[in-house]
């Protein structure tokens, strides 16, 4: 995994912590979004964890690009040794054709999961049942950066290579968005999941469009990496 999306993903990471106007902040959300403690980064470079909290927080002056570099290397090398997940799930983000923060992570699964068995493990809660129980893959979009830079045409392909899958969008406020984008896109998942609301905040609306349209419609708030994780391992 030495080259290829490695590779890509590194220069993305190391690009968007050198080019940010709070470095310490992005390297801290990349840091998180590979499910590393500040004190194992810090092992891994074979540093104090301070000086890792040191530049997170902006109390040390900004990373040159060779410090950035071993940051980022040491991510990737830790994620390559938990078997490379994150580096595999930005593959099959780029080889879809998205960029990774529109689509967080895009897969197929060998057999169909039933849909109550992964609400379960997603904490969600189903508030419109759909016309089908199974779904046999997954999309998580980013709903704001979806619906305001995706064609129609690149909305269908979030569904991958079937509509036969769960859809769970984040960045979700009501779900209006999401309920009257689906509308225009024919035909529709069998499930999608709005992530970060409870059922009392839900659009007065979103229950009845799911029923026309005919999808399951669930809720969560488990937090976007747990529900990343916990996807990772559906087979």
């Amino acid at each position: 995994m030495s080259g290829g999306p490695r590779r890509e993903l590194a220069e993305k990471i190391a690009g968007e912590i050198t080019l940010s106007d709070d470095p310490g902040a992005t390297l801290r959300k990349w840091r998180t979004d590979f499910d590393v403690s500040q004190t194992d980064l810090a092992g891994e470079l074979e540093v104090s964890s301070s000086v890792i909290s040191d530049y997170e927080s902006g109390r040390r002056e900004s990373p040159g690009i060779g410090v950035v570099r071993r940051l980022v290397d040491g991510l990737l090398e830790i994620d390559e040794r938990r078997g490379g997940e994150r580096i595999r799930q930005y593959e099959r983000v780029l080889s879809a054709g998205f960029d990774s923060d529109v689509v967080l992570d895009l897969r197929e699964y060998a057999t169909s999961v039933e849909l109550p068995e992964l609400y379960e493990d997603l904490g969600a809660t189903e508030i419109t049942a759909g016309n089908a129980d199974r779904v046999s893959g997954h999309t998580v979009i980013d709903s704001i950066q979806a619906i305001t830079r995706l064609s129609s045409e690149e909305f269908f392909r979030l569904y991958g290579r079937s509509t036969n899958r769960v859809l769970v969008f984040t960045n979700v406020t009501r779900g209006e968005g999401v309920g009257i984008a689906l509308r225009v896109v024919n035909p529709t998942p069998n499930a999608v999941v709005l992530h970060g609301l409870a059922e009392s905040d839900l659009w007065e609306h979103a229950a009845d469009l799911a029923r026309i349209d005919g999808y399951s419609l669930a809720v969560t708030t488990t937090p976007i990496e747990e529900i990343l994780e916990e996807l990772s391992t559906v087979s």
